[in-house]
């Protein structure tokens, strides 16, 4: 039986993206890799529920990015977070936009039964903070 191991963002300021997801969603973070010939650098950030998250930085990878049209980074969606209950939602929700972060939705109860809300991460990444 398959299990879902991490997913990996690539990200322009690592430590800043690393601070970020510890401050707001409790990650731990291992020790920072750095492969010396490729220079890649990254963290794998690890959620109480067990959940990990590999953030990458790459020199090259931004020019690659502007090479390829949108339609070659298409698929990813959000990262969603259940935080456990409305209120939490609400206070982490009101906390990030108190500190400068774009809400993209308001709480709210959606169609399927959640009550959430989305906010940016600092590089623009979507954010569903759920209950």
């Amino acid at each position: 039986m398959a299990e879902l191991a991490h997913i990996a963002l690539w990200v322009n300021d690592l430590e800043e993206m690393k601070a970020f997801y510890e401050r707001y969603f409790d990650a731990a973070a291992n020790a920072k890799y750095l492969n010396e010939e490729t220079q890649l650098q990254s963290y794998f950030l690890t959620f109480s529920s067990g959940a990990r998250l590999e953030i990458m930085k790459r020199p090259e990878i931004e020019s690659i990015k502007k090479q390829v049209s949108s339609q070659e980074f298409m698929g990813y969606t959000h990262i969603a977070f259940s935080v456990g209950s409305e209120e939490t939602v609400d206070e982490l929700t009101n906390r990030l936009v108190a500190e400068g972060y774009v809400q993209i939705q308001a709480p709210r109860r959606t169609g399927d039964g959640y009550y959430e809300s989305v906010i940016l991460d600092p590089e623009g990444n979507r954010i569903e903070i759920a209950a």
